[in-house]
């Protein structure tokens, strides 16, 4: 039985980058519902699918917390950050969806196509001046490499992230141990590599 390929890498924005795309004007047209949009998915960490379906009666604005309803029919509660709390409340208010409208109506009134998110992200990345690839999963990527590296919490991760699997979550100390390796060579005052004429 052939070994399995090791899986690839998840690509991420960094902090710098993931802010200048999260930090839309407001003053476009629909600007008000893409800076909510993208403020949510990166400071929560949702699934494509999973923010397309959410409605408003999903957001508990007290408490700052939303509910997920993720695979398998499995649901999570998971914090929203105050940013993102800032962005949905203005949203809220200008779009006055009920409490059983979706978060981010489509043009027929119902949900949102995932296609269309990911069509504007690209979009909106480009605006911003981010010419990476940027796609919805970026975001959640961001997220959890983010929330690892500052937390070290891989536990914490997963539950946040809704996966069934730690497995499934430890692709993220990859991208964490490069991080620290980075750190590591630029800070460390023998870290740099030795010339060839030095011994062993």
């Amino acid at each position: 039985r052939a070994p399995k390929a090791p899986r690839k890498l998840p690509q991420v924005l960094d902090a710098d980058e993931a802010v200048r795309l999260v930090e839309l004007p407001t003053d476009a047209p629909l600007g008000l519902r893409d800076r909510a949009l993208l403020e949510l998915f990166y400071s929560s960490g949702l699934r494509l699918s999973e923010l397309c379906a959410l409605r408003w009666r999903d957001l508990d604005f007290a408490s700052a917390m939303v509910l997920v309803h993720g695979k398998g029919n499995r649901e999570r509660t998971v914090p929203v950050g105050s940013h993102a709390l800032s962005a949905l409340q203005a949203w809220r208010k200008d779009s006055g969806g009920s409490a059983d409208a979706p978060v981010f109506p489509g043009r027929g009134g119902g949900a949102i196509s995932q296609r269309a998110v990911q069509i504007r992200i690209r979009q909106l990345a480009q605006r911003q001046g981010l010419f990476k690839h940027v796609h919805p999963h970026m975001l959640r990527h961001s997220f959890a490499s983010h929330i690892l590296e500052s937390s070290g919490d891989l536990r914490g991760v997963q539950e946040l992230l809704g996966h069934a699997d730690i497995a499934t979550t430890q692709i993220y100390t990859h991208l964490d141990f490069q991080h620290l390796a980075k750190v590591y060579d630029a800070a460390h005052p023998r870290a740099k590599r030795r010339s060839p004429a030095e011994p062993d």
